[in-house]
């Protein structure tokens, strides 16, 4: 059980509003193309999900599990995939979904492992970017917000498998 308040950092309105931009311009994008959406498990399947209802297309979603943190707080650098895709994407227009950018090397060996099985275009949309972190350099094309290096929860975002429920980004103060 976390110790402290939880102050809300971006609010559910805040989120869906920013969600509502990223879909429109999604949709502007990919109009024609087969567009697959792939959430990376567990805490990009609310940003998917509320993402997705805002883009005006026919979408296949799939999904990959991949650990970098286990029970930290900070990404370990040692990358696994728990889940891989079940669809073929050779030929097809990836959109990976994250909910959150921090060290960027999970992100970065996730990236490289998906171009060698020859999509026709990889792009990249989080919700959140960690400023004032070292990170690889990172294409995103759907960004959400930048937020401090703090360590957030909620909206899909956990601390020890919990707390991803909460509608809102928070920060555990005290």
């Amino acid at each position: 059980m976390l110790d402290g308040k939880i102050r809300v950092m971006i609010s559910a309105e805040e989120i869906d509003a920013k969600l509502a931009e990223m879909g429109r311009a999604i949709t502007d994008d990919y109009q024609g193309k087969d567009l697959l959406m792939v959430g990376i498990l567990k805490g990009a399947f609310m940003v998917m999900a509320d993402l997705a209802r805002h883009i005006e297309l026919p979408v296949e979603f799939d999904f990959m599990a991949v650990s970098s943190y286990g029970a930290s707080t900070k990404s370990s650098g040692v990358v696994r995939i728990l889940k891989d895709l079940d669809s073929e994407i050779q030929g097809r227009h990836l959109l990976i979904v994250e909910d959150i950018i921090d060290s960027g090397l999970t992100l970065r060996y996730l990236m490289k492992s998906l171009r060698v099985r020859q999509p026709a275009s990889l792009e990249l949309a989080a919700l959140l970017v960690k400023d004032g972190v070292e990170r690889p350099a990172t294409d995103i094309r759907y960004e959400g917000f930048r937020i401090p290096p703090e360590f957030v929860i909620g909206y899909g975002l956990d601390y020890a498998e919990k707390y991803r429920n909460l509608p809102y980004v928070g920060i555990v103060e005290g």
